[in-house]
């Protein structure tokens, strides 16, 4: 299975298949044991060395399903498909294909990629600083403001009768969390005593929100709530205001959006700048347009689009 998905991912990158990119890829760690600043020689081709640190940037160009597996794991299966790359590379070599017209316009067309990428990564460094972050973050709580959140649990049943029999236990003492565990078909809540934990209005179905709002903490629905998923018995626990995220938690996502931002804004600065000619694919004139922005992108934290209601 392994060999596999190497097999594909060598074919992949050898067809040109990797992607652009603006951040620097992550070497994986060395394996255990490896002492520091340590390269050793882990394969010959035909008396040419192959050293770890190269399986380790092949590792890093790999797909991520396969740069998740222990690296001790797929660390020879990579070295062989560098050994077979190095012996069709030898054969290449042998039958003067370095000489083809298209080996130097590939190289030309690679050599550009590699330039494009580290240029953007050099000025994405160079641009993201401290203060834009922090801007970043005070937009974010600007367009995130704390919001009502309710902590309740439920008892979800088939049938309006079932629903109304709990509520009748639960009027003469049943317990809550008890029943919830033995009748409610939310198996994964009734593990927990039918706790959903906080929620948000638009995190849960309409009708399933509009009821839990309305109560206080400690009350119990006096009437089953129907959604689509079937009838529920609504115990509020607690009610509070849902507190924004530290800056050090969303740090990552506003640096990849900034990011966004500063690649769109370079490459408008550098359109406005040249001379730029389109044409149709017949060579005529193509129509005067505004160029998109490319990385563009929404303002840190900006609310996604509405995503399907969660089932309580």
């Amino acid at each position: 299975m392994i060999a596999r998905v190497l097999r594909v991912a060598a074919v992949s990158l050898a067809l040109g298949g990797v992607g652009f990119a603006a951040v620097a890829q992550t070497t994986p760690a060395a394996p255990a044991g490896a002492g520091a600043g340590e390269d050793p020689v882990v394969a010959k081709v035909n008396g040419s060395e192959i050293k770890r640190s190269e399986v380790m940037r092949t590792i890093a160009s790999l797909p991520p399903q396969v740069q998740q597996m222990p690296v001790q794991m797929i660390f020879p299966a990579v070295i062989d498909q560098i050994v077979n790359g190095k012996l069709v590379a030898e054969a290449g070599y042998k039958a003067n294909v370095q000489n083809d017209p298209e080996v130097a316009e590939r190289m030309k067309r690679a050599e550009e990629r590699i330039v494009q990428e580290l240029y953007l990564t050099k000025e994405v460094q160079k641009r993201i600083t401290a203060e834009r972050l922090q801007e970043a973050y005070n937009q974010f709580k600007q367009e995130n403001p704390p919001q009502d959140e309710v902590k309740a649990s439920h008892i979800l049943v088939d049938s309006e009768d079932a629903a109304k029999a709990i509520i009748a236990d639960l009027k003469n003492g049943g317990d809550f969390a008890k029943i919830a565990g033995e009748k409610s078909s939310d198996k994964a809540a009734a593990q927990q005593g039918g706790d959903l934990g906080y929620f948000t209005k638009d995190q849960m179905v309409e009708q399933f929100s509009t009821a839990a709002f309305a109560m206080k903490p400690g009350e119990v629905s006096q009437t089953p709530v129907q959604t689509q998923f079937g009838w529920h018995v609504i115990k509020v626990v607690d009610r509070r205001q849902s507190t924004p995220p530290t800056f050090e938690e969303v740090q990552e996502q506003l640096r990849s959006q900034v990011s966004e931002q500063v690649i769109g804004e370079l490459v408008e600065d550098l359109r406005g700048k040249a001379k730029v000619e389109r044409f149709q694919m017949d060579g005529s004139p193509m129509p005067e347009q505004p160029a998109a922005t490319p990385g563009a992108a929404p303002a840190p934290g900006a609310a996604p689009a509405p995503a399907p209601a969660t089932k309580p």
